[in-house]
């Protein structure tokens, strides 16, 4: 499967108000789900010793699908392709690999 057939196939289970024209309810979305990513892997700290058992790797999987889901529905809803969304960061991080500047901070180095 591609990045963009699985944004249109995403796209077939996006109801949520005024699909089409909010970027402000998958963005909020998107916000939460990243917390959820990030509370898997506090959960593996404090419930599993640290250790990324087969379950907690499967749950951040889950969570991971969930961020995936909601960026494929911001690209809809401001008419991008994930997969020019993904080419368009890999030029960003290759320029800035060549350039020497991968590490750092600011977004235009």
């Amino acid at each position: 499967m591609t990045l963009d057939e699985y944004q249109q196939q995403s796209r077939k289970t996006a109801l949520y108000p005024q699909v089409g024209s909010n970027v402000t309810y998958p963005t909020l979305g998107l916000a939460g789900e990243t917390g959820e990513v990030a509370e898997q892997i506090k959960k593996m700290l404090r419930d599993d010793g640290g250790v990324m058992t087969p379950q907690r790797r499967e749950a951040v999987k889950k969570e991971l699908g969930d961020v995936m889901w909601y960026i494929a529905q911001i690209s809809s809803e401001l008419g991008f392709s994930l997969e020019d969304v993904a080419w368009t960061n890999l030029q960003k991080l290759f320029s800035r690999l060549e350039r020497g500047v991968l590490g750092g901070s600011g977004n235009d180095r």
